[in-house]
């Protein structure tokens, strides 16, 4: 973890409010993995002063040399201004922070689910799994189609099931129905998205009385990105504390609903 600056190499409004930063990948983000997150800082000076924890959305490797990532909604001053960036361009940044995603080995079938913009680190997520070999089944859900992932920008391995509230989109309804459908077939299972979800994801899985795992990354609001400020603090149902920033963002759903 150091902090660095990152030089925009393309800027896109990628569909509804979501916009898409690649960012010459510094040699400081070699070791990042799916679910791990920067805290990225807007503006020239200090204003805004806090960082945005912004999840790592993909890598690719370019003529320029790797590349990574960053998906986001346009929500406010920090992120607007990101969207506002072009090419050449140079963001602060400080990761890769927190403990991502950890798929089992000898397992095949694995199950993403995401809310919203939850959907940025399942895509790479996605890549490397199906890179693995494996079998990757994709749930996106959202209120309407604008928050939806575009379909054709996944690898084609991936099988997709989308759920939109309006029906604009695939299913009407939330993603319980379609990961209750799926729980039974998934070897493990992998979501992102708001804790409301998290809680009827977990909920389905209770009731479910099946022990399969599903890691959740929780998208903890934060002031410094690194176990100091406690502002992502999150309260497992057994008691104690902990931080999505240093202990997660990547948790269990069990350690924390159970």
């Amino acid at each position: 973890m150091r902090s660095f600056h990152a030089e925009v190499t393309d800027s896109v409004r990628l569909y509804g409010d979501t916009h898409l930063l690649w960012f010459v990948s510094p040699p400081d983000m070699v070791g990042a993995t799916p679910g791990q997150f920067v805290m990225a800082y807007a503006g020239a000076g200090m204003d805004p002063l806090l960082g945005r924890a912004l999840s790592v959305h993909r890598v690719r490797t370019t003529d320029r040399g790797a590349e990574f990532a960053l998906l986001f909604d346009v929500v406010g001053r920090g992120t607007d201004w990101f969207s506002r960036l072009r090419a050449g361009d140079e963001v602060r940044m400080v990761g890769p922070l927190g403990q991502g995603f950890e798929p089992r080995e000898r397992v095949e079938r694995m199950l993403l689910v995401g809310g919203g913009i939850g959907s940025a680190p399942l895509v790479w997520l996605a890549d490397e799994l199906v890179a693995q070999g494996r079998e990757v089944t994709m749930i996106l859900g959202g209120r309407t189609a604008a928050q939806i992932f575009p379909a054709e920008l996944l690898h084609p391995s991936v099988e997709l099931v989308v759920t939109t509230e309006d029906g604009s989109l695939g299913e009407q309804g939330r993603v319980t129905a379609p990961f209750a459908r799926l729980l039974s077939w998934c070897d493990q299972a992998f979501t992102c998205g708001p804790e409301p979800m998290f809680e009827a994801l977990y909920g389905v899985l209770r009731d479910s009385a099946l022990r399969k795992p599903v890691q959740g990354l929780w998208e903890g609001r934060m002031a410094c990105g690194m176990g100091i400020c406690y502002s992502c603090a999150v309260f497992p149902v057994q008691g104690g504390v902990k931080l999505v920033c240093h202990d997660g963002p990547m948790f269990d759903l069990r350690d924390v609903y159970a």
